[in-house]
């Protein structure tokens, strides 16, 4: 792996792996095949990976349009140089219309005002917007109910400025071992294609795989999967199948900054919440909930020191927390901790706080450097 200059980095900093990213997108490209398109989810700022540069490296290695979830998500990449198509997954307000256009993105759809208000727009400027229709089959968020969709896409066909590229839906529970849900979401995303079909309708695309599909339900794929998580080496349950071979793309890590051995019976932290049994060694790391590393970690969570496990003792500060590493022979101060990476996996930090590992990588703040590596 690519050697980091020291001393130019904030000790607490975020290892991105595009090695691995590409790892991850080419090993996507080849179980979907070549015949369809792979659209890479980089909302979020890549989930916390960096969305330019997961952008970059997507579309280098498989990967032929981008998703967000908000028009500025969108402009950052054109601003960027990005080229490729990025689609809007999430529905904006009808006057925020002018963004999809000064960016030349393409758009959710699946209200009459949001329609007309991009058709004015586009217009003004003398472009034409692809719209994505979203049905909605099961997750209960946004997109039109099926039977409403024919009606719906006689209309925006009869929008001068717009192009209905793709009818698309979202899976709410593919990444569980029983697939009855899913399976159902996708005969009704096929009633609403057969309704489209019988009314003379065509549809240029139609998508509706995300990563636990992509693994998993091979007859979703349609003309276009549209992975996230998988793409940053994580997979999005216990439940799933492993049956692409993915990398995990982020280390968190920091340096140890500050260490004493205190006496049985002393307080860590704040709230006396943890007080020691026993004469401990304790180590402060510079790493605390405003960089993402979450207080509910406190007492539960791990770091990885000199190849051994610390327990993180007390409350998590906003800016610190505090460690033992009595069991860890002659640790210094400067020596490197990692929060999570290949040990512990951000899969260990969200089971000890009831959450998903999307979280864990996406909430790491921004005042922590993103340092890019190739292994």
């Amino acid at each position: 792996m690519q050697q980091e200059k020291r001393g130019t980095e904030r000790a607490t900093r975020a290892i991105i792996d595009l090695g691995a990213i590409s790892h991850n997108v080419a090993a996507i490209r080849k179980k979907i095949g070549d015949q369809r398109g792979l659209m890479a989810v980089v909302k979020a700022d890549g989930y916390g990976h960096g969305a330019v540069e997961v952008s970059r490296t997507a579309l280098r290695n498989g990967a032929d349009s981008l998703a967000v979830a908000l028009p500025e998500e969108g402009q950052h990449l054109r601003e960027a140089g990005i080229e490729a198509p990025i689609l809007v997954l999430g529905l904006i307000q009808p006057d925020e219309a002018w963004k999809v256009v000064d960016s030349r993105l393409d758009q959710t759809v699946s209200s009459i005002a949001l329609l007309e208000a991009l058709d004015r727009e586009a217009g003004s400027a003398s472009i034409q917007v692809n719209v994505h229709v979203k049905v909605e089959t099961g997750l209960g968020r946004i997109g039109l109910e099926p039977h409403e969709v024919v009606l719906f896409l006689h209309r925006a066909r009869s929008c001068r400025n717009l192009k209905v590229t793709a009818l698309f839906s979202h899976f709410s529970a593919a990444d569980e071992r029983d697939k009855t849900f899913a399976r159902h979401q996708l005969q009704l995303f096929e009633q609403t294609i057969r309704e489209i079909q019988h009314a003379g309708i065509e549809l240029p695309q139609r998508h509706m795989a995300n990563s636990a599909a992509t693994l998993d339900l091979p007859e979703s794929y349609y003309d276009l999967v549209r992975p996230g998580l998988i793409i940053y080496g994580l997979y999005p349950s216990t439940e799933v199948s492993h049956s692409i071979e993915i990398k995990p793309a982020m280390t968190l890590k920091t340096r140890v900054c500050y260490l004493k051995t205190v006496p049985q019976g002393t307080p860590i932290s704040y709230g006396r919440t943890f007080v020691t049994q026993k004469q401990t060694r304790v180590a402060t790391l510079p790493l605390g909930y405003g960089d993402g590393y979450k207080r509910a970690l406190a007492d539960k969570g791990e770091v990885l020191i000199k190849g051994r496990r610390a327990p993180v003792i007390g409350r998590i500060c906003m800016d610190m927390c505090m460690i033992d590493v009595s069991d860890v022979p002659d640790v210094q101060a400067g020596d490197e901790a990692i929060v999570f990476g290949q040990e512990p996996t951000a899969d260990e930090l969200a089971a000890k706080i009831g959450t998903i590992n999307y979280e864990v990588v996406t909430t790491v703040g921004k005042r922590v450097p993103r340092v890019y590596v190739n292994s």
